[in-house]
């Protein structure tokens, strides 16, 4: 029976496994990740054919435990941006009863982003935290830097405990230094990409390899 991580036809199950097979073989051992740790990265590296994201991902020591058990309970995803919700695979998410939200476009958070003079990724993540989706949830930021920022916020001075938080936002202002200030602290468990790169396609990545990992029960 094949897995509902898995790609849909055998072909596409033969190519990925053939793409991660490749990234293995060139990476060798060159790499320092867990046996748990490696498929995040290496999917991240299937996704952007960009091999420094062996080295430039770094995890909280319980990361992975974390993702897997959110996962497993039917978490809910809070994403900064549409895209990491297109992204997602329904089924996969729908397997574990999992639910993917985002607020960028809403109204009222643009009107609160200009009645404050912030980022709608700002008043976005503070929705979702009065909507009571942050605690306990997997929060995706693949491309504001702003919303890891508040995200950082709401969990050092509100107490607000997500379970994991991916943190790979892409750019130039801000990027590298929201990422660091999520490594920073050690409340919440963390999965974050240092420096300039990012991006959404690789937070939804790092999300399905989490869910992978669930599913073949590996922690």
């Amino acid at each position: 029976m094949t897995a509902i991580t898995e790609q849909l036809t055998a072909l596409g199950r033969a190519i990925e496994h053939d793409s991660f097979a490749l990234i293995d073989a060139e990476v060798g051992d060159a790499h320092s990740y867990s046996a748990s740790q490696w498929p995040v990265v290496r999917r991240m590296i299937h996704a952007s054919a960009d091999f420094e994201f062996n080295g430039l991902t770094f995890f909280h020591p319980g990361a992975i435990e974390a993702g897997i058990a959110a996962i497993r309970r039917g978490a809910p995803v809070v994403a900064d941006v549409e895209m990491i919700c297109v992204g997602l695979s329904r089924p996969r998410l729908a397997h574990f009863g999992m639910k993917a939200h985002q607020f960028i476009s809403d109204e009222d958070v643009i009107a609160a982003a200009k009645a404050n003079g912030g980022t709608r990724a700002i008043e976005a993540m503070r929705k979702a935290h009065r909507l009571g989706l942050l605690e306990g949830s997997i929060v995706a930021v693949g491309n504001a830097p702003t919303a890891l920022i508040e995200v950082v916020r709401l969990i050092e001075e509100e107490g607000v405990r997500p379970a994991l938080v991916l943190g790979m936002p892409v750019g130039f202002v801000s990027a590298a230094e929201s990422k660091e200030r999520l490594m920073a602290q050690q409340e919440v468990p963390w999965i974050a990409i240092r420096g300039r790169k990012g991006g959404s396609t690789l937070a939804v990545a790092a999300l399905h390899a989490l869910l992978a990992l669930a599913e073949e029960g590996k922690e």
